[in-house]
């Protein structure tokens, strides 16, 4: 017998309209049009003049007939035109592809060619850096090749000389751009849900970087989700740390004009600098990745202002933050909230949500709650840890290894023209991270390691992680990273790569340095797990701060195999 729902009740337009969360910035002009909404320096925008500014991008760039199926890049540290751009390009119609500003030209150029983008805004200090990339590009496409329209962001705390060197090379000024546009331009939301918002590259270490496509449905959703998992409240202030290439900002562009709060741009990020926007605005929350964390947590105290005016409220993920760091995060006043995720979910969807009963326990303790990766977030339907041979549910034993597995409407639409990547990633009807972790007994799950990352010793696996945190621990550590070196014994065993902290009285001794971290590591973890050698210096790391293991595997592999060891 067909199973029928209790009426014949058709969709139309009174009772269903596609998701979008670009109302949420006509909305913020009508309820508080005076409020502000962007601040950049002395430069302050309202909400109504930030949806006129979009308006009039939109309209400029159907002007020049971009809109449904062009793609328009953005490359620009966090300024108001990179807050508009979230609005005013996809009010066009077109997908806005935010690109990482601390690639390299040929990085960029491979971007910009891929994405096919129509439109390049850029800052006036990175139009060099765009032009190189144009070039490599006209240079690869062998006599068939379409400058992009190039249109340059003006900043008065920049060179003029960049800014005019730019517009003598054809770029048009972004305000004059928007000049030509209307701020009373009729802009139509998507007929589809489904179609395309933004499009963003993934890091890329070991091969070309792959586009993830995002659409206007899981923007929408995860710009509501965002602020509920954290709690913040109508009108918060929140601090622009986090760049808004990375993942659309976490989506937070467009949460915040859910909210009706106040953006402040910070240009470049300086632990000063956030110190002194939390006393001058008023900034109640602010996201960054562990490594910002760990630089606040170690700060010199003229760097600082403190005790803070108020409780502020930080989101981090991008790496499993150190206990350490979150204990020293939460000494200072700082109340952080740790979530994880990835480009291909919309940014951050898992989280580790507190618990009532956690407050009574000790800090230490507190912290290593707060260090796993929790939860799902609301609008994601499934979260699961699965055996890598049978992809089956590990068991919630807070032990048995597997990869972390997603499903629902916070996952992207697929990677652009990549169909491999897509089957592999969505086989069996899961996103696959391609982090491996345990699920504990709570239903909690945490990160291992990255499925490459993962050490084995002696037929033992072994989490650089839980060795990582523990390194994180000692006095003189301000950074580590832990990856596997081959071994004449072990097969492999851990190698820690550490930066020591400025303060520390005699970085010369380095044998005696190693073997006390070697001594600490061994009252704190299993034999097997103690670093069998250990690496001073700074870490390499990527554009958006995360240690670059790959390059540490390739310096673990030159240093050649630890010999016969007598553990």
């Amino acid at each position: 017998m067909e199973m029928r729902d209790i009426d014949d009740l058709p969709k139309n337009a009174a009772n269903y309209t596609a998701l979008t969360p670009l109302w949420f910035l006509e909305r913020a002009a009508t309820v508080h049009p005076t409020r502000k909404a962007v601040v950049h320096g002395y430069r302050t925008y309202t909400w109504l003049q930030t949806y006129q500014r979009c308006r009039r991008l939109a309209s400029a760039l159907a002007n020049r007939s971009v809109g449904l199926g062009s793609t328009v890049a953005i490359i620009a540290p966090n300024v108001p035109a990179s807050y508009e751009a979230h609005f005013g390009i996809p009010m066009s119609g077109a997908v806005i592809n935010p690109v990482n500003i601390r690639l390299n030209a040929s990085t960029i150029a491979f971007l910009l060619s891929h994405s096919r983008s129509a439109v390049v805004i850029v800052d006036q200090d990175f139009f060099t850096l765009t032009e190189d990339s144009l070039k490599i590009m006209k240079e690869k496409s062998q006599g068939n090749f379409k400058p992009p329209l190039l249109i340059v962001i003006a900043d008065e705390s920049c060179d003029p000389k960049t800014l005019r060197y730019a517009l003598g090379q054809g770029a048009i000024e972004y305000e004059k751009f928007l000049e030509s546009g209307d701020p009373e331009f009729a802009w139509k939301p998507p007929q589809d849900e489904w179609q395309s918002i933004a499009l963003g590259y993934t890091s890329g270490t070991t091969a070309s970087p792959k586009g993830v496509v995002l659409h206007h449905r899981g923007a929408y959703l995860m710009s509501l989700s965002n602020p509920l998992i954290w709690g913040m409240n109508e009108g918060s202030v929140y601090l622009w740390t986090l760049p808004m290439f990375h993942c659309n900002g976490w989506c937070f562009t467009w949460a915040l004009a859910a909210l009706c709060g106040t953006n402040i741009c910070l240009r470049q990020v300086t632990i000063k600098g956030v110190y002194s926007a939390i006393a001058k605005y008023g900034v109640t929350h602010f996201c960054a990745a562990p490594v910002v964390l760990n630089s606040i947590v170690n700060a010199p105290s003229e760097d600082t202002i403190l005790p803070l005016p108020r409780v502020v409220h930080v989101m981090t993920a991008g790496a499993a933050p150190p206990p350490a760091v979150l204990f020293g995060m939460s000494q200072r006043g700082f109340r952080v909230t740790h979530t994880y995720g990835l480009s291909e979910t919309y940014g951050p969807s898992t989280v580790c949500a507190w618990k009532p009963e956690w407050d009574s326990l000790p800090p230490e303790s507190q912290a290593r709650l707060n260090a796993r990766q929790g939860v799902r977030y609301i609008g994601l339907e499934s979260l699961e840890v699965i055996s890598t041979q049978t992809g089956h549910p590990v068991p919630g034993d807070g032990k048995t290894i597997g990869e972390i597995v997603m499903r629902g409407n916070l996952v992207m639409k697929g990677y652009l023209k990549n169909p491999k990547a897509n089957e592999e990633t969505f086989a069996n009807g899961w996103f696959h991270s391609g982090d491996l972790g345990v699920k504990h007994p709570d239903g909690y799950i945490e990160i291992k390691d990255r499925s490459k990352d993962i050490i084995i010793s002696g037929g033992e696996n072994i989490s650089s992680v839980e060795v990582e945190n523990s390194l994180y621990m000692h006095p003189a550590v301000l950074e580590a990273s832990v990856v596997a070196r081959a071994d004449e014994r072990w097969g492999e065993s851990p190698c820690a790569f550490v930066t020591l902290k400025p303060d520390v009285a005699d970085k010369s001794d380095e044998q005696w340095l190693a073997e006390d971290i070697i001594k600490f590591c061994k009252s704190k973890m299993p034999a097997y797990w103690v670093p069998k050698s250990v690496v001073f210096g700074p870490l390499p790391k990527t554009s958006t701060g995360k240690i670059q293991k790959h390059v540490l595997r390739a310096k673990a592999k030159e240093l050649g195999p630890v010999k016969l060891s007598k553990l």
